[in-house]
């Protein structure tokens, strides 16, 4: 989805790299991440005090391939060694089907899945947060709370064109991505915003032994990327010209609102879907109301003949993901907003043809 905007930006966000350029695996040594391009740093804390999305005075900024790396590191940095069980890692239902995948893909010593938060009985556990939610885009708070449990806050999808911007969140580990604040997902560049030093270098640790660091170009790439998102505010907020026809979260916004109409108008038109209700609240962003228009629709089927929302679709040549990979009911699905916009078409011809 958006491609198109970024076609229309000229050379804002392109980059060269000269060949004799970031050949080293070091970016700055005096860094608690030695691999963190010092310009991704400062782009990535630039962004955050436009937006009001997170807090960064005071933190320490991890760089990560895409956030799904980081959030392996924060499992291990919050893992203590040489316990007698592995800490269990739980998420409320329904919850992004890559947290079991991802914890229980090396069968870690460290850790284990452990399902639904909200079934969890125990003191000593990671809770993963995503807020707002994928698959289902509500807003999340953690459920558990003890002295010895952790909590791990994805924030991947906390912009401005997925949800208004409420407070300037202030977590212990905060985790972002450019894949959802601007669509590079094949950069692969995430980041996490860590509070405590001592878990910051474990988690750079751990990245240190998986890949020695992460990619400088994309780095280097993923700050031009940033810098035109925030140029596009703050060089327009002075006068310069130009700058007013490219602002990522307005574009972005604008999408999703047609969207999410467009989609609930086809689930009206068939009479056999629901989607959960739409929800509104001021954002400090735009500085007025503004409705959540999450990345993905938690689209239900209520035909009674129908168990399995994912296979009847696949039937109709649409495809989702099932609910049940999400640990909740496969009468539900989860449906990207995000395809270009000739495949979003056909998709709400589709599904408003079906009864």
């Amino acid at each position: 989805m958006f491609e198109a905007f970024w076609r229309e930006t000229g050379d804002a966000a392109e980059i060269v790299i000269p060949g004799w350029q970031t050949m080293s695996y070091f970016s700055d040594v005096t860094n608690v991440c030695w691999f963190l391009e010092p310009g991704f740093d400062h782009e990535v804390r630039r962004l955050h005090r436009l937006v009001g999305n997170a807090a960064v005075d005071g933190y320490h900024v991890l760089v990560g391939t895409g956030s799904t790396q980081l959030f392996m590191a924060a499992l291990y940095a919050l893992s203590p060694p040489g316990a007698d069980e592995p800490m269990s890692v739980v998420s409320t239902a329904p919850y992004y089907s890559s947290y079991p995948a991802v914890t229980d893909f090396l069968q870690s010593g460290l850790f284990k899945w452990a399902g639904d938060a909200n079934a969890f009985n125990g003191d000593t556990y990671i809770e993963l947060v995503c807020s707002p939610n994928n698959p289902d885009g509500s807003i999340r708070e953690a459920v558990l709370a003890s002295e010895t449990g952790k909590a791990v806050h994805d924030l991947a999808y906390y912009w401005p064109q997925y949800t208004p911007i409420t407070r300037r969140a202030d977590h212990d580990i905060m985790l972002f991505t450019v894949s959802k604040s601007t669509g590079h997902a094949g950069t692969r560049i995430g980041w996490a915003l860590v509070k405590d030093r001592g878990i910051a270098q474990k988690m750079t640790k751990f990245i240190e032994l998986n890949t020695i660091g992460v990619s400088k170009d994309s780095q280097l790439r993923a700050a031009k990327v940033l810098k035109a998102v925030s140029d596009g505010y703050e060089l327009a907020a002075e006068g310069k010209q130009g700058h007013h026809h490219h602002r990522l979260f307005d574009f972005g916004r604008r999408k999703m609102v047609e969207r999410w109409s467009m989609l609930r108008e086809a689930a009206a038109a068939s009479g056999i879907f629901s989607l959960p209700e739409e929800t509104s609240d001021y954002c400090n962003f735009t500085k007025e109301m503004a409705a959540t228009n999450p990345a993905f629709a938690w689209l239900r089927c209520d035909r009674e003949d129908v168990e399995d929302c994912a296979s009847f679709l696949r039937t109709h040549k649409i495809l989702t993901r099932s609910g049940s990979q999400f640990g909740a009911d496969p009468r539900y699905v989860r449906v990207s907003m995000l395809d270009r916009d000739e495949a979003y078409d056909i998709f709400i011809k589709r599904l408003a043809s079906l009864k």
